[in-house]
C-alpha cells in the first residue's frame, strides 16, 4: 500500500496541482476522496488530520502538510531521483529561478485568477462582483504581459525545463481556459503565453488529472461508505 495519502478532491486547486506533481515524480498514492464545500458533513478522520476543514491534506508517515505548494517542494525534494528531476532544477541558480517564479504564482498570478474563477467561472452572485471581475482582470493582464515577455527569452518560466513554477499554474488557468471565454482569451491572445500554456496543459501529468476532475463530474454519487474509503493510485 502506498505510504502517501492525499485527502481531499481532484477539483480542488489546492489538490490539483498536488497530484500533477504526483504524477510527474512517479509517486505511487492514495487519493482519500473528501469532496469541496461538505462542511461539517466531512469525516471525524479527514477533521483530526486537517481540524478546519481546509480542502487538502498530505500524510506521508508522520509528515503531515496542508500548503499545496509547500508539498510540492517536499514531493519533489524528497523524490528527487524519481520521474521529472527537473521540477526543483540541478542547481543553485536553477532553484533560486524556480523559486521566484512560484512566488510570483502565489502572489501576483493566483490572486487575480482565484477570484475571476469564484466570481466567473462558478458564476457567484455578489454585490461587488463587477468591480472585483474589472480588477482581477487588469492585474491578470500585467501578470501575463510579464511572462509573455518571460518567454521571449526561455521556453518555460524558470528556463527551458518544465518545473514547479509552471506546474503550479495549471489548475486556475485550466479552470479559466476552459470555462471563461474573456479570460481564455488573454492567455491565447498572447504568443508565447499560448505556446507555453499549450505545452504545460498537454503534459501526461496535468492531464491525468483533468480526467479525474471528469470523472467527478459525470459519474453519480454512490451511496455513502460507512467509512471513508481510499482510492489507490499509480503515477505511471
Amino acid at each position: 500500500m502506498a505510504s502517501v495519502k492525499v485527502f481531499g478532491s481532484p477539483t480542488s486547486a489546492e489538490v490539483a496541482r498536488v497530484l500533477t506533481c504526483l504524477f510527474e515524480k512517479d509517486v505511487e498514492f492514495q487519493l482519500i476522496r473528501v469532496e469541496n464545500f461538505k462542511g461539517r458533513e466531512r469525516r471525524p478522520e479527514y477533521l483530526k488530520l486537517q481540524p478546519s476543514g481546509q480542502a487538502l491534506t498530505y500524510e506521508e508517515g508522520l509528515v503531515t502538510l496542508v500548503d499545496s505548494r509547500a508539498i510540492c517542494r517536499h514531493i519533489s525534494e524528497k523524490y528527487a531521483e524519481k520521474g521529472n528531476k527537473d521540477l526543483l532544477g540541478s542547481g543553485t541558480l536553477e532553484r533560486a529561478s524556480i523559486e521566484q517564479w512560484l512566488q510570483t504564482e502565489a502572489n501576483s498570478f493566483d490572486p487575480p485568477t482565484s477570484a475571476l474563477v469564484f466570481h466567473l467561472a462558478f458564476n457567484v452572485p455578489e454585490p461587488e462582483n463587477a468591480a472585483v471581475v474589472h480588477r482581477s482582470k487588469r492585474e491578470l493582464e500585467k501578470v501575463l504581459d510579464i511572462y509573455e515577455q518571460r518567454l521571449e527569452e526561455t521556453r518555460y518560466l524558470a528556463g527551458d525545463n518544465f518545473t514547479l513554477a509552471d506546474l503550479s499554474h495549471l489548475p486556475n488557468a485550466h479552470r479559466l481556459i476552459a470555462s471563461v471565454p474573456e479570460c481564455a482569451s488573454m492567455f491565447k491572445s498572447r504568443r508565447k503565453v499560448s505556446r507555453w500554456w499549450e505545452a504545460i496543459s498537454s503534459r501526461t501529468s496535468w492531464r491525468k488529472v483533468v480526467e479525474m476532475q471528469k470523472e467527478l463530474k459525470t459519474t453519480p454519487p454512490p451511496p455513502p461508505p460507512p467509512t471513508e474509503g481510499a482510492q489507490g493510485v499509480r503515477s505511471g
